[in-house]
């Protein structure tokens, strides 16, 4: 009785359970359809667990809930559902939530990857939907956190995503530091960009954390960037970031490729910096940016406020409040500033400049658009351009003698004003400086301005050291380019601007004719005849003046070049090479001194002499430089020069008599030119020299007398210079050479054949332990290979790039009388140009090398022929098809020991066979010998055997695990006693590949010594035939 009372009281609670299973499954059906149901159904779900059981309403409810786990699809009706049952379970801050985190948890370590996305997916729901005073047992807790930095480490991208974002709530918990550990490891080798922004979105702002996410700033996707912009606008705080942080920050976003990207820059910039921290104060914001060290972030930033609309100028703010007519001095004067002069501070400088440069162009551009359209619309510009330029006249000072005495309290306020003032000089090009008033008054100054010695203080033994970079006029190339725009601004005749800075010149080069000069002022003067050379467009327009060119040249420039002092010397020599450019002819004299500078100067003489030499030959071409230097070489040894010739830098006799070229390419063999100078860690003299020839090799065609058997040479140093360790912190040489390398290949077949002839060499010289390479330790050797493999591919990569040239094609539709339409097309190269040439010159140094090898050349044939096997031929090139298949059977010979490598050199002889359009045609010796001699080559070969690859050497004898089917073979052989010789395989044997040659499978059989039966066994005869044994393995 007992027992058919418990069994009826089963059946009555599993009723139940079925009956609450349904209603739960009606209220989540409902909940799928729409959000809007879900706090009426939440109501009746809560009423629903609170009339049952919590074990019973929990069971049915799992139960009813598990289909949503084997789901994989993200659909809007499912993903309604996970919000519904998260929020239910966030509600429910009791015995139910704890059953059911478990339960999650449960699914969180299941092996089918759909349930852990669903269990992480829900998991994170529930915690950022929980409110703080939720009561959670903390071992439930510890357990959600552990399970969760497991599935941070998920193969599944999606997994890992959710995992992370139901971490984001604990990261801030100091208890809980290895989850932020665990965020800054696997932010950094995280391959999807959805896992990505989620840790970024989910990093807390910190110290640790700051540059972490600036650096996700750079990159590659998109979605990244941007969550990127938006953590840092969010959670850091404007004065939490250091200045160049900020500056960081503001120049990768306005300037980012991504429009998206820099919206959401700009509202950081406008939102959070600008309207929260500064009260919409643009110069406030400046000086969170520091504008003299970040200029021109600092006016990125106002070009984006003022197209924004963002700056709103007060009223009667201008510059005209700096001018106070009363006389009344104010807190910001000095003792050297006039009383009616307020100085500007440099954040306001930079303002009141990008405001009235935007005025300008927009009054321009609305003027412009008043000119181009007519009627009404025409009228509208010209009154926006009225009024922009009424603004404009407003901001400015009133008259230019204001102007002028502005910017002289300026300059004459201290080094401390500098940024200020060149921010000044830059608005006179908004001013009209025809009158001869205003002419005259701004000349007076300018005078002033440019006799005004260097600053320049005494070290501690002390020694005078001139400030800033030696080279430019006033230690700064910005503040000599504002002084020489508003020079030709004030001096705007034609040769006015000319005759005025040689006749200070003149005025300041007297000391040092007469050789009574400090090196302060020869320095002064140097700099202030740079500055004009560097804006003179001929020679011509100095002719007449104050000091002629020849004077310059003879009295200035050359004796500077022969200074003791070091500084003097290196701004001289760039002012040789400024003067050089704008001859017609170049001096001899200055092509010697500059030669001189470059073989037995310092270091510093060396990178401006090797830099005005450089833009000489470029300038001038290499064989207008030797002429002037009289260099007795005949044509006959020029053209046919395949090599630089080598240069002593300790004789700089004997150097003189060296082309300028070769002088300039030996800099590669000095080692201590290799390192950048201290003071600028951008330049030495290699990179000078890279540069200097990736141009020369660009405009090849420009430069006749440069023999092209010299293309190669220069263009396998540049390759070897690209992959070494000098160029690693060259920055600027990297780049530049990475665009050469981009564009070289493509321009000219010329410039292809030129990269096929360079591999060898390039190969040859990187490779250790050939050669006379030095090879050093294992690790050391390692590396080397590396490289060389990594500079084999790269130059593979340029030949086939295809070559594009411009055909110009007649539009159908346009008349005679219009410009044909040029169009891209790829174009075809002979074979020694292209990709039939490198396999060619690859398999005769491979087949070169004798059977017996060192390791060093062993490593290098192999690195060699995983190119040869990447290359292909066109089915036109027969004649280097047929030259191949015989190399191939040679190349094969060196490399018989690497299975992997034999099996591509097979695969590669099929493609050739495929190809062969008549593969039982011999190629004569005579054709060989052309194909060869175009492609320069000799080899002593004999390329007249047969095209057929070489059988793979039979294994040694061994005795491996007999497979099934060959225990069934040897069963049914008659003759069980003979041993078997024909190799085995000890791998998965498969289908035989077709390329393999039925007859040496059938050869393989008969040499057997033991009879099979032809009906049964021809299948797998073909099959275990050692001649495709390495095929199959590729295969398996």
């Amino acid at each position: 009785m007992a027992v058919r009372e418990e069994k009826v009281m089963e059946e009555n609670g599993t009723e139940e359970a079925k009956r609450l299973m349904l209603k739960i499954a009606a209220i989540l059906d409902e909940a799928r359809t729409s959000y809007a149901t879900h706090n009426r159904k939440l109501k009746e779900l809560s009423l629903l667990r609170a009339k049952s059981s919590s074990s019973v309403f929990f069971s049915a409810f799992s139960r009813t809930l598990t289909p949503l786990f084997d789901f994989q699809r993200r659909l809007a009706s499912v993903e309604r559902v996970v919000s519904f049952v998260s929020a239910l379970a966030a509600s429910a801050s009791d015995e139910f939530l704890d059953c059911f985190l478990k339960f999650l948890l449960a699914a969180a370590t299941a092996s089918n990857k759909t349930a852990r996305f669903r269990a992480c997916q829900i998991v994170s729901e529930i915690i950022l939907r929980l409110p703080d005073d939720a009561e959670v047992s903390n071992e439930i807790w510890d357990e959600v956190i552990e399970w969760m930095m497991v599935r941070v480490r998920d193969k599944i991208p999606v997994v890992r995503t959710f995992a992370v974002r139901a971490l984001s709530r604990f990261v801030n918990d100091s208890v809980n530091s290895d989850i932020l550990d665990l965020y800054l490891e696997v932010l950094p080798l995280e391959q999807n960009a959805d896992v990505r922004k989620m840790i970024v979105l989910s990093l807390p702002p910190s110290t640790a954390t700051s540059q972490v996410i600036i650096d996700c700033t750079l990159d590659v996707s998109e979605s990244v960037r941007k969550a990127a912009y938006c953590v840092l606008a969010n959670k850091f705080p404007l004065q939490s970031l250091s200045i160049k942080l900020r500056t960081l920050i503001l120049r990768r976003g306005l300037a980012d490729r991504s429009l998206a990207v820099s919206k959401e820059c700009f509202k950081l910039l406008k939102d959070e910096w600008l309207t929260k921290s500064c009260n919409g104060d643009p110069v406030e914001l400046l000086k969170y940016l520091d504008v003299e060290t970040y200029e021109s972030v600092s006016e990125s930033v106002m070009e984006e406020l003022l197209k924004a609309g963002l700056v709103k100028l007060q009223n009667g703010a201008s510059i005209q409040q700096y001018i106070s007519s009363t006389g009344d001095s104010t807190e910001g004067d000095t003792i050297d500033c006039p009383p009616c002069i307020q100085l500007m501070e440099a954040e306001a400088a930079l303002y009141w400049r990008t405001v009235c440069k935007h005025l300008q162009s927009e009054a321009h551009a609305k003027g412009s658009d008043a000119a181009a359209t007519m009627g009404t619309e025409a009228e509208v510009y010209a009154a926006e351009a009225s009024d922009k330029n009424d603004l404009l006249e407003k901001i400015l000072p009133a008259t230019v003698n204001e102007y002028i005495e502005l910017i002289r309290a300026h300059a004459n306020a201290g080094s401390n004003h500098r940024f200020a003032t060149r921010q000044l000089l830059l608005l006179g090009a908004m001013f009209d400086f025809s009158d001869a008033t205003n002419r005259k008054a701004a000349g007076a100054f300018l005078h002033e301005l440019m006799c005004k010695c260097p600053e320049h203080e005494e070290d501690d033994e002390g020694n005078i050291v001139v400030l800033g970079d030696g080279l430019s006029f006033g230690g700064d190339i910005d503040w000599a380019e504002a002084v020489a725009s508003f020079a030709r601004k004030v001096h705007a005749a034609a040769g006015e601007f000319e005759e005025v800075f040689l006749a200070i010149i003149e005025e300041l080069a007297q000391p040092c004719k007469e050789r009574i000069a400090n090196h302060v002022q020869w320095m002064h003067s140097l700099s202030l005849t740079g500055l004009l050379l560097k804006n003179a467009k001929s020679l011509r327009i100095l002719q007449g003046k104050a000091i002629t060119p020849d004077e310059l040249l003879q009295t200035l420039l050359l004796p500077g070049a022969k200074q003791a002092h070091l500084d003097v010397q290196r701004i001289a020599v760039r002012c040789l090479g400024l003067y050089g450019l704008l001859e017609r002819k170049p001096s001899a004299e200055l092509l010697k001194q500059l030669r001189i500078s470059y073989i037995k100067g310092p270091h510093s003489i060396s990178i401006e002499a090797c830099r005005a030499l450089i833009d000489l030959v470029m300038w001038h071409g290499p064989e207008e430089v030797d002429k002037m230097l009289k260099l007795n070489i005949p044509c006959q040894i020029n053209s046919e020069k395949s090599t630089f010739c080598p240069v002593n830098f300790s004789d700089s006799e004997g150097d003189l008599d060296i082309e300028t070229l070769d002088i300039l390419y030996g800099g590669f063999e000095n080692g201590d030119w290799a390192s950048p100078l201290p003071s600028n860690e951008e330049e030495c003299v290699h990179a000078i020299l890279g540069e200097g020839f990736a141009k020369i090799l660009l405009l090849s065609d420009n430069y006749p007398s440069l023999p092209i058997t010299l293309h190669p040479v220069i263009l396998s140093k540049l390759i070897y210079l690209y992959f070494s360790d000098v160029s690693e912190h060259l920055h600027r040489l990297k780049q530049c050479l990475s665009v050469f390398f981009e564009l070289y290949p493509c321009l000219s077949a010329n410039h292809k054949r030129c990269i096929a002839k360079s591999f060898m060499p390039v190969m040859r010289s990187m490779w250790p332990g050939i050669f006379g390479n030095y090879a050093g330790s294992n690790f050391t050797v390692s590396q080397m290979r590396k490289r060389a493999v990594q500079a084999s591919r790269f130059m593979l990569q340029m030949v086939q790039i295809p070559l594009y040239v411009k055909e110009a094609q007649p539009d159908c539709e346009s008349t005679t009388t219009e410009q044909p339409q040029v169009t891209d097309k790829c174009a075809e190269v002979p074979f020694d140009c292209g990709e039939e040439g490198l396999a060619l010159r690859i398999a005769v140094e491979v087949a070169s090398f004798s059977s017996k090898k060192t390791a060093a050349e062993k490593a290098y044939v192999s690195a060699l022929c995983r190119i040869l096997v990447l290359l292909h031929f066109r089915i036109s090139e027969q004649g280097p098809i047929k030259c191949m298949r015989k190399l191939l059977h040679h190349v094969v010979e060196c490399v018989s020991s690497e299975k992997d490598l034999l099996k591509e050199l097979k695969r590669m002889s099929e493609r050739l066979r495929t190809v062969d359009s008549l593969p039982d045609k011999e190629l004569l010796q005579d054709e060989v010998n052309l194909i060869l001699g175009k492609l320069e080559l000799e080899c002593d070969l004999d390329l007249g055997g047969p095209v057929s690859m070489p059988q793979t050497p039979a294994a040694p004898l061994t005795r491996p695990a007999r497979s099934r089917r060959r225990v069934r073979i040897e069963e049914e052989s008659s003759d069980e006693e003979l041993p078997s010789v024909v190799p085995t395989t000890h791998h998965t044997v498969k289908i035989r590949s077709e390329r393999a040659s039925k007859t040496a499978a059938i050869n393989k059989m008969s040499s057997a010594r033991r009879s099979l039966k032809i009906d049964e066994m021809n299948e797998q005869v073909e099959e275990d035939s050692d001649v495709t044994s390495d095929d199959s393995d590729a295969s398996d």
